[in-house]
């Protein structure tokens, strides 16, 4: 055996040292956050000066990585997207997914499949059947509609939106009904829900009494190659179960392309922290949402209003007697304000929209992003004039793609900044000078200088930074005091901070993914805190089985009324 010497979590054999420290530096490179400057790379590799130089100007020479004049940063280089279509080009998919397909077949006690999109139809083309005689048998070489199936569903929903669109007119155009999707709205906000969530479930949408749930393999540039799922007896698993069966099959997908960090959507929440706070916040609601959100008090009933996202439904719950009702809308619903003239308005995914709160019935008023098929809307809230201000995002977080839009009460709408990958919480200073906007996946929250009367923001700068470790900054509010709280997912916490970004106060939450936050209450004395249970593993819905559920707590402060739509 050669002698090894340990270098960044890696053994290499004696004599390869340099090859070593070259493949450290380049891991080290695909990890970080931002591109790093030669003085980061010292701190982050601890090698002397001159041998850091003489690596990086032989990774350079081989265009493994280049040097940006501008910034005076270091990044990986143009050479491994050659490197990445030759692996492609030679990629064993059935041989790299074998052993993800025994895993969860041994896992799930169900039968797991692979399939790949083929003319208009899946194909199965591996699978491993359930030892229960009275499994869902498929056979390879076997095809299957695409619009019913979670593996179809799952292909169809990671497509470019020309290579969607093209395969739904050829779908509606089939003078074969079982190809064709009953009812194309539904269809559409079906497979937008599955970007969202990423992975699919069909409910014995293809065989009576049979569920099942699939997520997409990508490749290098992010599309479908093929989806991995699960399928079983209705009445052995439950919607629960498919949901957390969802998120071990998007990991499997993960390990089958070696697509790692493909997305920017979270799955492996951290073991739980200890939390050093002066409180700790309560369930007050104990339901098992998927991604709760969205809450915003109405002082006109004493009620809470939040949505679950993913589950697309606006719940109102009453804090005085527990009870807790819920009306679904047709598609995902992402915020929701009071209008001044009665009723409600509400950000979907198809922009903005006046919500008939005892039917669910939705009226379009205008869609910024009716051009960017690949978009959704995220958070929102209306300032005190009565504008909707709107964060939107991709739909499967995978790119810098968001923006932020200001939609004034006649329906016009100015987009005022961009680049955002998960646009989030939103609120204002108590004298409107400044207004608060969180990116989730760049771990910050900017403030802006804020003009009420023109409703414009300027001199955007990072407020708060959130370390990854942490968690991600989600929805935030100000209160009356300027300070601001947000809900950090992933981190187990709502945390108050000083109007100059102070770390204030952390306060716990059983839950690590705590997603927003308002005041409310008859004083607005009460700090409600919503949360999602999403592509959690199961032995983490075991550790916090509130998940899902909505918190409360009483701060000490208050909060400020919220802002009504003048629409």
């Amino acid at each position: 055996m050669p002698e090894l010497k340990r270098l960044g979590g890696y053994e290499m054999p004696m004599g390869t040292t340099a090859l070593g420290k070259g493949l450290y530096v380049l891991d080290l490179l695909g990890e970080v956050d931002r591109p790093p400057r030669f003085t980061q790379l010292l701190k982050l590799t601890g090698f002397p000066k001159g041998t850091l130089h003489r690596i990086l100007e032989g990774l350079m020479e081989f265009r493994l990585i280049r040097f940006n004049e501008a910034d005076q940063t270091y990044r990986l280089g143009p050479r491994f997207f050659e490197l990445a279509h030759k692996v492609w080009d030679e990629f064993d998919l059935r041989g790299a997914a074998a052993p993800e397909l025994d895993r969860l077949a041994d896992l799930t006690h169900e039968t797991v499949s692979l399939c790949e999109l083929e003319h208009g139809a899946i194909l199965y083309i591996d699978r491993r059947l359930s030892p229960d005689a009275f499994g869902f048998r498929i056979e390879v070489g076997r095809r299957a509609p695409v619009h019913n199936t979670a593996g179809g569903k799952a292909l169809m929903s990671f497509l470019s939106p020309h290579r969607q669109r093209s395969l739904i007119a050829e779908l509606l155009a089939s003078d074969d009904v079982t190809k064709r999707p009953a009812n194309e709205a539904e269809f559409m906000t079906d497979l937008s829900l599955t970007r969202a969530r990423g992975y699919a479930l069909s409910l014995e949408e293809h065989v009576p009494g049979v569920v099942s749930v699939a997520a997409p393999v990508l490749d290098h540039r992010h599309e479908p190659i093929a989806a991995i799922g699960v399928s079983g007896p209705r009445e052995r698993i439950s919607i629960d179960r498919l949901h957390t069966i969802g998120r071990d099959l998007m990991e499997a997908a993960r390990r089958i392309s070696g697509n790692v960090g493909a997305t920017a959507m979270s799955i492996n929440a951290p073991e739980r922290p200890r939390i050093e706070g002066t409180a700790n916040a309560e369930c007050v609601l104990p339901v098992a949402a998927h991604l709760g959100e969205g809450p915003v008090w109405s002082s006109a009933d004493g009620k809470l209003l939040w949505l679950d996202i993913l589950s697309p439904a606006v719940h109102v719950f009453d804090p005085a007697t527990g009870q807790d009702s819920a009306v679904k809308v047709p598609r995902m619903v992402t915020s929701i304000a009071a209008r001044t003239r009665g009723g409600h308005a509400v950000m979907t995914q198809n922009g903005l929209e006046l919500l008939d709160i005892a039917t669910g019935a939705l009226t379009p008023v205008v869609d910024p992003e009716q051009a960017i098929e690949s978009n959704r809307f995220n958070d929102a809230k209306c300032d005190r004039r009565g504008r909707f201000w709107a964060g939107s995002m991709a739909l499967d977080a995978s790119a810098p793609s968001g923006s932020l839009y200001c939609i004034e009460p006649d329906g016009q709408w100015r987009r005022v900044d961009s680049g955002f990958t998960v646009s989030n919480g939103m609120d204002w200073s108590p004298d409107d000078t400044k207004m608060y906007f969180a990116d989730s996946a760049q771990g910050r929250v900017f403030v802006y200088d804020f003009d009420l009367e023109s409703g414009t923001v300027s001199n955007r700068r990072p407020l708060i930074h959130i370390p990854a470790v942490e968690g991600k900054p989600d929805g935030l509010t100000v209160d009356a005091e300027g300070f601001i709280w947000v809900a950090v997912w992933d981190g187990w916490s709502v945390r108050r901070y000083a109007p100059d970004g102070r770390l204030d106060r952390v306060v716990g939450v059983p839950v690590p993914r705590p997603s927003s936050c308002c005041f409310g209450g008859p004083t607005l004395d009460r700090l409600y805190i919503t949360s999602g249970r999403i592509r959690l593993a199961e032995r983490m819905l075991v550790e916090a089985p509130l998940s899902g559920g909505i918190f409360a707590f009483e701060p000490g402060v208050r909060g400020q009324p919220g802002g009504l739509f003048a629409g």
